[in-house]
């Protein structure tokens, strides 16, 4: 292997099976010696001080398991994006297309629009087009307290004459009133024209910058986005069958149609047609994040994370296509024969306890749900059943309705926070607080489904009170109570800084995989709908 590209371990990879297919990207457990290449990335970027600052603020790194003809294994390495202003380092693969090539037509492109940005700022900022807008807002201003200060005055005098009038005029008065107000209307019209003149004349003036300006972001909109359309037909991407598509033709009948902004940028694409162009067999991937975690997505130092949707999924389709590929673990039936455990039940609901890793409802992958157990026990029940559901991955208490009018009644209880829930988790790490109140807004992370971020803009409000049951062995034991139903609420409240930042144990989406998720809904309590006694249920976690 003298390609300075691909890296031999340096520990012993002997007696380490290869893989028998390719990872699946999207859900995974990184192969032993996926773990030991990213363990030696990581050892290596240690020791470059020069990166230090960049990285600390955050980077997704890949790494890739390749096989060459002669049977000899080692693997490459990519970052996401640039790396120190550039996309080109040394051990690490070559982007795709390089887009910061000095003379390439992506730069001297770019600097054409960087040069329309600088005439719009210029044009903006220019004295004439800002005396203009401050007089056009003066003029308006002015013009409407004179129309308001006339439309009084109007008044005032109409309501002279009609005092005159009651006291008795003769028709001589009478017609010098009616001439009287004549005039003051025409005055008025008069004065509103000579206004509406000045105005017009004003815009008139500021339209001859704002034409400028509108021509100017049309021809930056027009070139930016023919740019983009030439930049993303650069990108040819393989496959293992040595099937060349560009990102126009992979995107072409996707939802969004086109190319998100950095695609084919991302670590394993990179990986991916660096392997396919020097005849490398790809055998396993991962791809781990190095650094803080982002201000709004949750990533932790050295783990492993599954290939964004966005902008790798349809690219991924095309380069994985000749390969054997793992199946999709959460296609796996494992429930075909489950008997739901039954905790509480009456004429008009029951509580069950879903098993860890059960959907609550039908979902794309499989059929076998919560909902589809209890459909087959109850096949008189009306109404939609489920009243509210739980991550796949958590276990514990699940309500359901046995009549439609109990299911509604039920749902409104949920929204208005008429139902306590409580969880019982294990988190990895030591919380300090006894007790306390997390408090941050949570939103779908639609670049990387399903997991969700914080973000205090677009977040919808999220609150969860915790009472810490035990501490031991680096690890806590706690209870959880939502109070309020955001999806993943309480795995990003314990795993994002700003929260507990101890993320649940077996949370692979943020935090670490184990043999499962330790998080488990313990407890309900609301007021029964039909006999309205308190209803309180209980089911210890089997952890």
């Amino acid at each position: 292997m003298s390609d300075p590209n691909i890296h031999r371990f340096t520990s012993p990879i002997e007696g380490i099976p290869l893989p028998s297919a390719f990872t699946y990207p999207f859900h995974y457990t990184p192969h032993p010696l996926v773990q030991m290449a990213a363990h030696e990335v990581q050892v290596y970027l240690r020791t470059r001080s020069d990166w230090e600052e960049e990285l600390s603020k955050g980077k997704m790194f890949g790494v890739l398991l390749i096989q060459d003809k002669e049977g000899n294994v080692g693997y490459l390495t990519a970052f996401s994006g640039n790396l120190a202003q550039n996309n080109r380092q040394n051990g690490f693969v070559p982007p795709v297309y390089d887009l910061l090539r000095p003379d390439g037509f992506f730069k001297l492109e770019e600097s054409e629009i960087s040069d329309i940005n600088r005439r719009i700022e210029a044009l903006e900022k220019e004295e004439a087009y800002l005396h203009l807008q401050h007089a056009c807002q003066i003029n308006m201003q002015t013009s409407q307290e004179a129309l308001a200060k006339a439309k009084d005055d109007m008044k005032r005098a109409k309501l002279l004459r009609e005092e005159k009038r009651g006291k008795g005029i003769s028709p001589e008065e009478e017609a010098q009133l009616i001439k009287e107000s004549q005039f003051q209307k025409a005055e008025y019209k008069r004065l509103e024209k000579r206004l509406k003149l000045q105005g017009e004349e004003l815009k008139a003036s500021l339209s001859v910058f704002e034409n400028q300006i509108q021509i100017l972001k049309h021809e930056r909109k027009i070139r930016s986005a023919a740019l983009q359309h030439r930049l993303f037909e650069k990108f040819q991407m393989l496959n293992a069958r040595n099937e060349i598509k560009d990102l126009c033709q992979i995107f072409l009948n996707t939802p969004q149609g086109t190319p998100p902004a950095g695609a084919g940028e991302c670590a394993l694409p990179k990986l991916l047609q660096y392997a396919y162009l020097h005849n490398l067999h790809p055998l396993a991937m991962g791809e781990f994040w190095v650094g803080k975690s982002p201000k709004d997505e949750l990533r932790r130092e050295g783990h492993f994370y599954p290939s964004c949707k966005n902008k790798c999924e349809p690219i991924l389709k095309h380069m994985l296509t000749g390969l054997q590929v793992e199946p999709n673990p959460l296609e796996k039936n494992h429930w075909e024969t489950c008997e739901l455990e039954t905790v509480y039940e009456d004429k008009w609901l029951v509580v069950v306890n879903k098993p860890c890793g059960m959907l609550s409802a039908p979902g794309k992958l499989t059929s076998v749900s919560v909902y589809t157990l209890l459909r087959e026990k109850y096949p008189d029940a009306d109404g939609p059943l489920i009243v509210h559901r739980l991550d796949m991955a958590t276990s514990g208490l699940l309500l359901a309705a046995k009549t439609k009018t109990v299911h509604q009644t039920l749902q409104t209880m949920f929204a208005t926070r008429q139902v306590q829930k409580c969880y019982i988790a294990m988190l990895e790490g030591i919380v300090k607080e006894d007790e306390g109140v997390i408090d941050l807004p949570v939103c779908p992370d639609y670049a990387n489904r399903p997991r969700q971020m914080v973000h205090s803009e677009y977040g919808k409000p999220a609150i969860t009170r915790y009472k810490v049951l035990g501490r031991k062995d680096g690890k806590t034991r706690i209870l959880f109570y939502p109070l309020t139903g955001r999806t993943h609420q309480l795995r990003v409240h314990a795993a994002h800084p700003d929260g507990l930042n101890c993320p649940i144990i077996g949370d692979e989406l943020y935090g670490k995989k184990a043999d499962r998720l330790y998080l488990h809904a313990a407890g309900l309590s609301f007021i029964h709908p039909v006999t309205h006694q308190p209803l309180v249920i209980r089911k210890e976690a089997g952890f």
